[in-house]
């Protein structure tokens, strides 16, 4: 095994790009789906019950499907051909947040729905007003929008299949880590594959320290405050 692979060049810039991707898929994926949850779970409206089935069914989606809607709507003949998209880093963003915000809307609704009845019952015995309402709705769900947020994260680092697709894995434009180790593997370069996919496991370990940290250093600055 080529110990100074982990430094190389090349592969810190797809360590880089892996980042930027995972981070900002994940931030426009919560953005959508912690409020679309939120309000899934307080509106009323004739076929609700379907929309949930439907997020429900998108939080499955296979990746590779996904990947080929992005695919055909982005591809020279598509809808939004005219933007020349594919195989680009933005076309690999809009995958990823297909991908995420259902999952992070999913678990924000199940959490909702199952605690909010009793949190705003208690936000009115205090006269608290709506804005306020949901305020303390989203302090006491902070655990389950946490977790949201790092499944959705860890759902958009270890993707391959729709990024593959719409990316095309173009070395030093679109290659990614998960990538990356899947033409390693390929080429039969197992030590290679096995070395990165150890550091991608070590990133996913100190995003997730790092996340627990703050909310951990947020919980007790709002009990002394």
């Amino acid at each position: 095994m080529n110990m100074f692979y982990i430094i190389d060049a090349e592969i810190l810039g797809i360590i880089a790009l892996t980042l930027r991707l995972t981070f900002l898929s994940t931030t426009i994926a919560a953005i959508i789906g912690i409020p679309l949850g939120l309000w899934l779970d307080y509106a009323n409206f004739t076929g609700k019950n379907i929309l949930v089935v439907v997020n429900r069914t998108l939080m499955a989606s296979p990746p590779v499907v996904v990947g080929l809607v992005v695919y055909l709507i982005l591809m020279r003949q598509g809808p939004l051909g005219f933007l020349g998209l594919l195989f680009t880093f933005e076309a690999m963003v809009i995958a990823q947040v297909l991908l995420i915000t259902p999952i992070v809307c999913g678990i924000v609704y199940t959490a909702s729905q199952r605690n909010s009845e009793n949190i705003r019952m208690f936000a009115f015995t205090m006269g608290a007003n709506k804005i306020q309402t949901q305020i303390l709705l989203v302090k006491e769900l902070s655990n389950e929008i946490f977790f949201a947020v790092i499944t959705g994260f860890g759902r958009a680092m270890s993707e391959v299949g729709a990024i593959m697709i719409v990316g095309g894995n173009i070395r030093h434009h679109t290659r990614t880590m998960t990538t990356t180790i899947s033409l390693l593997r390929n080429r039969g370069e197992i030590d290679q594959a096995v070395y990165l996919g150890a550091i991608l496991m070590i990133i996913a370990f100190i995003v997730q320290m790092a996340g627990d940290f703050l909310r951990r250093r947020e919980r007790r600055a709002d009990e002394n405050f």
